[in-house]
């Protein structure tokens, strides 16, 4: 047997979370889409970037591999919800004001077919579809590369003040 090797390498998150309270979602978003401050480790680990970044809505491509196979030979069904679960979170982010952040309350992933290391890249949109100064909600979906629908999300989220602020 073959054996493979996946290296994951992220930058420093101090700076990210120094400017988070600073910043309101959007602007935080775009700043990280342009490189200017780190994006989250977990991206390094299911090779997802940020593309678009606009008002209730933003874009991720990923690129899945072997390293992502689960045991009959197909991208594993996490690798997809993480990529809507990081997109559907990213679009409630676009509309908070400075100092305040969000979690995943629940997230519903319909899988409508299978990924495979060579369906990407995959572009995942995330939009919210009613925000809340308690509980936005949000759908995503996420394409191959031949622009077929392969799942589908819908997920609320807690929002809340940061630690330390207001």
């Amino acid at each position: 047997m073959a054996e493979h090797e996946t290296v994951v390498r992220w930058h420093d998150t101090d700076a990210g979370m120094a400017a988070l309270p600073q910043l309101d979602g959007i602007e935080y978003l775009r700043r990280m889409q342009r490189g200017e401050l780190p994006g989250a480790p977990i991206a390094a680990h299911i090779a997802m970037e940020l593309q678009e970044v606009d008002v209730g809505t933003v874009t991720f491509v990923a690129r899945p591999d072997e390293s992502h196979y689960n045991p009959i030979g197909a991208v594993h069904g996490g690798f997809v919800c993480t990529l809507l679960d990081s997109a559907l979170g990213c679009a409630a982010h676009t509309l908070l004001p400075a100092g305040t952040g969000y979690t995943s309350i629940e997230i519903k992933v319909n899988y409508l077919r299978p990924v495979m290391k060579g369906s990407g890249p995959l572009t995942c949109v995330g939009r919210v579809t009613k925000p809340g100064w308690r509980v936005s909600f949000a759908e995503g979906e996420v394409l191959d590369a031949q622009g077929r629908v392969v799942a589908t999300a819908s997920g609320s989220l807690l929002v809340f003040p940061l630690e330390g602020e207001g």
